[in-house]
């Protein structure tokens, strides 16, 4: 099987593919690199770039996995699916379950709006509520773009652990941007899981 990745940093093949190794390594993994979407993507996404993005998933091979949040209503938009989609699935049966509350976390405002409706449409597919709390640490994302991933993930757990205790009920956490998923590894005493979207997104869209 062929599955094409949409990513807006260089960062995100390498743990696409060592993702694929260890779950599906028989696939191919084609990998579309556009920084510049993302960038162009902040101000809003006009009609050119929605037009390069649908050209691009019109030419790909085989489905299409849009690993940027910002991206992906647009992405999910011409066919493609978005990374966060099997999370968010999972973060609301997780609530629905337990009755407890869901953390968002987050560091671009562009990624708020799209992700929190995501939330709200899984939550509202279960036919039960939950309270979404959410939490920004942009504050951090200036390490990730200088690629220290391993500062990156760090900080955020960090600022994670301590906005957890003022979440009454919770239930789960849920790391927005494929970017953070190097937090998770580093939450595990937590009493509720952690959810990274890199994982379930690219099972998903394999078929696992």
């Amino acid at each position: 099987m062929t599955l094409t990745l949409l990513h807006t940093a260089q960062v995100h093949p390498d743990t696409f593919d060592a993702l694929r190794d260890d779950t599906a390594p028989d696939a191919e993994l084609n990998h579309l690199v556009r920084p510049d979407w993302l960038a162009r993507a902040q101000g809003g996404i006009d009609a050119a770039l929605e037009a390069e993005i649908a050209q691009a998933i019109a030419a790909a091979r085989g489905p299409v996995l849009c690993t940027c949040t910002t991206l992906g209503p647009t992405a999910a938009a011409h066919g493609a699916i978005r990374i966060d989609q099997p999370m968010m699935t999972r973060a609301a049966d997780i609530a629905t379950a337990t009755g407890g509350a869901i953390l968002m976390v987050y560091c671009l405002d562009s990624t708020l709006v799209p992700s929190v409706a995501l939330l709200d449409a899984a939550l509202e597919a279960t036919g039960k509520p939950a309270k979404v709390h959410t939490l920004s640490l942009g504050q951090f994302w200036p390490l990730f773009e200088a690629g220290q991933s391993g500062a990156f993930a760090a900080v955020i757990a960090a600022g994670i652990r301590d906005a957890v205790p003022d979440v009454p009920n919770l239930a789960c956490v849920v790391l927005a941007q494929a970017s953070m998923a190097g937090a998770a590894p580093l939450l595990r005493e937590l009493d509720v899981p952690t959810l990274a979207s890199p994982e379930l997104a690219l099972r998903a869209a394999l078929g696992l």
